[in-house]
Formats: structure tokens, C-alpha cells, sequence
């Protein structure tokens, strides 16, 4: 009894102060920008080929999950004066702890370490990472936090209804910057998940290395969100979980095994020791792409900027800019598919000038979410009317071709998109943290390069072409029927093309619950 009280009592204190906003006493912090560019770095030996233009940057995509982490924890294992990192999520998990072992590594050593993280998804765990702010070189910002800093859901759940306006605005950056000389940015998180080495569930995903004109672009975003009012000191909105005490905790924990990587015969500590794969990057074996680009990218409080209260940047003007200067062809791989009423018109008038639109989400037997699966259900007739050639991924794929992922962990059938991508006449590719929907254009804040790279693009095509196999997809369709219309989905079974008229989910169960969802219409959340 005295437990439910107590709980009663702080439920009602979050209440009484959820109208507010950020408490006052999380103000204050110190003012930093990004340090120069350290020409002195192991970083720093990467330079343009004669003929290319000077304000451009050198590219290369990394879709294997495994490599993703890697080239994280080998970029921060170099990196000499400066590391910058922003993530939407930072788990506490294998993947997490190296990450966050490398990083105190790179503060011993002098390395200062700047680290912003979202509150939005935390999960028991995750608040280790905070610890890290206990090295005096190392400090951690949080986007937007949770006066509440414990994981009961009912806690939680209640602050958020009490301060849904605040609360339901997100930071959904992804970005890793380096000595200022090399960057990683994309649509991964920090975890298990996310690097494609969890049996339970493997999110397709890619980053793309960044070095060039681009970095010191990426570090001006960065600076923006760390002096943000948006973000608090670890150390005050947290000091629990930010000391010492913790950080000691935390490190008790390094010892445990790398994970297993089932996407190479040798095992990951070997591949970390051979520094796969960016000693092939920084030796010239892995060829960069060098092009033109341009940094899209939300200020940190975009809700201002949308009503013109304050100056800033927003990502969907120089996206649908591009979109809609499309002459023949637009690909899109987004997760969550949840189109705003401007995108819709958008993807319209592609079809009237002849633009051929092919999607790529999740279906409803691979999707994490739910509740955005009920959103998306409400566009897929639409879509599919308006002219747009769309594919559902399969959570059990037939090949691993283009999946970031070998056939021993795809046989375990949890396979589900999280990439962000959209292509561009063959000619140009967007990487980022964006997807078609409401949140990416609402309420959260985004990051991303649309570089003007032919290469690249012919590299996203070939990935999007493996993943939209009848092998590994679903194409949906729409067919008359005495009722009026009916969805089909067609895909590859034993080497056979099959069509499903009923919608392939994991259980019926599941597909009871995304309707009952459905019914709810909060597409502007999703």
C-alpha cells in the first residue's frame, strides 16, 4: 500500500508541474562549439582527387549492420582531439557498452567527448550511458528530458499526458563526428537492433562515411542542438545516474563478450583487431565517392521556425524541393509510412508529370510499431491509386542480398526495415534520419545529405532492387472485385510466385490488433 502511495503522490507532483515548462534549474549550461579541424589526425589522411570541386565531400555507404559498429567504435579508437556524437537512441546493451567503452578509451587519452542523447525511448538500461559524464572529459546533454527519471511506465505514461506538448517533440538525429575531419550519419541507433546482430529482431539499416566539405557543415548542426535550450546536463537533470558511483557500475560490466558476428566467419574481436572496415576506407581499398551535396536538417526547435516565431532550418522544404524537381524516377525506403496531406499531393503530382514512384516499408507481419502500421494502413489504397508501385518487406527473407545481413541471422525471420532513403533520378540519394511521416515532419527533428552522387544512387538502387525481390517482399496491389477493390499481395514462395488475399501478419492476433488500432485515425502522432 505505502508502494502504490508513493507513486500516487509523485504521479500527482508530475501532474501539477506537467503544464510548466523545463524546471529553471536545468538552465545554465556552458556554451561549446566544435573544435577545429584536427589536420593532425589518423583521421585526416583522406583528400578529393584532382577535379573535384572544392566544396565537395567524399562518400561511401555502409549497410551491413555489423560494419556499422565497427566503423563506430574504430573512428572513435582514432579520433585525437574531438568526438561528437548525437543519437535519438543509446542502449545499454552489447552493442551500447562498446560504443561506450571506446569512448572513455578516447577520454583517457585526452579526447574530448560530447554526447547528446533523446529521452523519448529509453528503456531500463539505458541510463548507464549517462554515467559516462562522470570523466572529466566526457559530457552528456539530454534532449528534452523526463522530469521522472526511473522506468515504471505508469510514471512515465502520466508525465506524458500532462505535458504532451513539450514531451511529444523529439530529437531523432543520428550523427558521429570526428576530430572534424570524418563523420557517420544515417538512420542507425546505438544498439543490438540496430547493427543487425540481435537473433530477436535485426533492423535493416545504413550509414554513410562522411569526410570533406561536408564535416564542418555536420559540426555547425551539431553545436546547434548542444547549446540548444532544448538540452539539460546529465548531471542536472540526472545526477543519480551521472556520477561516479555509476559510471563504476557501469564499467564492471565492460568484461562482457563482444557479440557473436553471424555475418563473417571471424569473429567480431577479430575483425575489430584487422580494423574492418575502416582501414579500408582510410587506405584507398574502398573507393569514396566524391560529389556535390547538401545538408538538410531541422533546428532544434522546429515548431518555432514552422510558425515563423523564430529563424532556423527545416528539413522537408529542400526534400520536397527535390522531389518535386524529379524528371523520371523517385524511390523511397522509409519504415514508417504515414504521409502528411502536402506529401500525398507531392506523390500526386509525380504521377501527372510522368515520375514513376516505387516504396519500400514494413509490412504488417515485420512491423515494430503498430500503432504506425494503422496509420500507414489508412494511405496503402491511396497510394496504390495514385499510381505508386509499393513493397512491404518480409520479416523471413528468402535471400540476404541488399539486407546488411547474412542468411544465418535472417533464418531467424525478424528481419524489419529502419532505413531512411530516397533516390533521386538515378542521379542523387538522400541518407538520413527522415521517413515519410507525420513525426519526421511534426514533431520530430531530423538530419540527413542529399548527395549528388550517380554512384551512390546506382548503390542504393541495387540495394533497393534486392530488398523488393519476390524473394524478400511483398508487392501490393490493387484488384477489382465485386465489392469494389481488394489488396493482393504477391510474393515468392518455394521458388513459386503466390498471391495472399489476406494480409500476411505473424498471427491473427496481430492482425486483430493493428485494425482496433486503425480505428483511432491519430495519423498526426505517427
Amino acid at each position: 500500500m505505502a508502494l502504490y502511495l508513493r507513486h500516487g503522490c509523485l504521479l500527482a507532483l508530475l501532474a501539477l508541474g506537467g503544464c510548466a515548462a523545463m524546471p529553471a534549474s536545468w538552465t545554465g549550461k556552458t556554451e561549446q562549439v566544435a573544435l577545429a579541424a584536427d589536420n593532425e589526425s589518423a583521421l585526416a589522411v583522406l583528400t578529393p582527387p584532382s577535379g573535384a570541386k572544392t566544396d565537395s565531400g567524399g562518400f561511401r555507404m555502409i549497410s551491413a549492420g555489423v560494419d556499422g559498429l565497427l566503423a563506430r567504435v574504430e573512428i572513435i579508437d582514432r579520433a585525437r582531439r574531438s568526438l561528437d556524437l548525437q543519437y535519438y537512441i543509446f542502449r545499454g546493451d552489447q552493442s551500447g557498452t562498446l560504443v561506450a567503452a571506446a569512448l572513455l578509451r578516447a577520454a583517457d587519452r585526452g579526447v574530448r567527448v560530447r554526447l547528446v542523447v533523446d529521452d523519448g525511448e529509453t528503456i531500463p538500461g539505458d541510463e548507464q550511458i549517462l554515467s559516462l559524464c562522470a570523466h572529466p572529459n566526457i559530457d552528456v546533454r539530454i534532449f528534452n528530458p523526463f522530469r521522472y527519471r526511473g522506468h515504471l511506465r505508469l510514471l512515465r505514461a502520466g508525465e506524458f499526458l500532462f505535458n504532451k506538448r513539450r514531451l511529444d517533440y523529439r530529437m531523432h538525429n543520428k550523427l558521429l563526428i570526428a576530430d572534424d575531419v570524418v563523420a557517420l550519419i544515417g538512420g542507425r541507433n546505438i544498439g543490438d537492433q540496430y547493427f543487425q546482430i540481435d537473433p530477436n529482431s535485426q533492423f535493416g539499416d545504413d550509414d554513410v562515411f562522411v569526410t570533406g566539405g561536408a564535416v564542418p557543415q555536420l559540426s555547425q548542426a551539431f553545436d546547434e542542438f548542444w547549446n540548444s535550450a532544448m538540452t539539460v546536463s546529465a548531471r542536472v537533470a540526472d545526477p543519480k545516474h551521472a556520477s561516479a558511483a555509476a559510471l563504476e557500475r557501469f564499467k564492471s560490466t565492460f568484461s562482457a563478450a563482444a557479440p557473436e558476428d553471424k555475418n563473417s566467419d571471424q569473429t567480431f574481436s577479430q575483425r575489430l583487431r584487422a580494423e574492418e572496415p575502416l582501414h579500408d576506407i582510410l587506405s584507398g581499398q574502398s573507393q569514396l565517392s566524391w560529389a556535390t551535396f547538401k545538408l538538410v536538417h531541422d533546428s532544434p526547435d522546429k515548431r518555432e521556425v514552422t510558425k515563423g516565431n523564430e529563424s532556423g532550418s527545416l528539413i522537408y522544404v529542400p526534400m520536397e524541393d527535390r522531389a518535386r524537381a524529379v524528371r523520371s524516377s523517385m524511390l523511397v525506403v522509409s519504415p514508417y509510412l504515414v504521409p502528411t496531406p502536402s506529401e500525398m499531393s507531392l506523390l500526386e503530382g509525380e504521377k501527372s508529370h510522368g515520375v514513376q514512384v516505387k516504396i519500400l516499408t514494413n509490412s504488417l507481419a515485420s512491423a515494430p510499431d503498430l500503432i504506425a502500421q494503422a496509420g500507414y494502413m489508412h494511405y496503402r489504397n491511396t497510394l496504390l491509386s495514385d499510381g505508386v508501385v509499393l513493397y512491404e518487406i518480409r520479416p523471413a527473407l528468402g535471400n540476404s542480398r541488399g539486407s546488411g545481413q547474412n542468411r544465418a541471422i535472417s533464418r531467424h525471420g525478424n528481419y524489419a526495415l529502419h532505413a531512411k532513403i530516397f533516390i533521386f533520378d538515378q542521379d542523387a540519394v538522400f541518407i538520413g534520419s527522415m521517413n515519410l511521416d507525420s513525426r519526421s515532419k511534426r514533431l520530430n527533428t531530423e538530419i540527413g545529405l542529399i548527395i549528388d552522387s550517380s554512384d551512390l544512387a546506382s548503390q542504393a538502387i541495387k540495394r533497393f532492387d534486392a530488398l523488393t525481390s519476390l524473394d524478400n517482399a511483398y508487392q501490393v496491389s490493387l484488384r477489382k472485385s465485386g465489392n469494389g477493390e481488394q489488396l493482393i499481395w504477391t510474393t515468392r514462395l518455394a521458388q513459386n510466385d503466390v498471391e495472399l488475399r489476406k494480409e500476411p501478419a505473424r498471427s491473427g492476433w496481430q492482425r486483430f490488433k493493428v485494425r482496433v488500432l486503425a480505428l483511432a485515425h491519430i495519423d498526426r502522432e505517427l
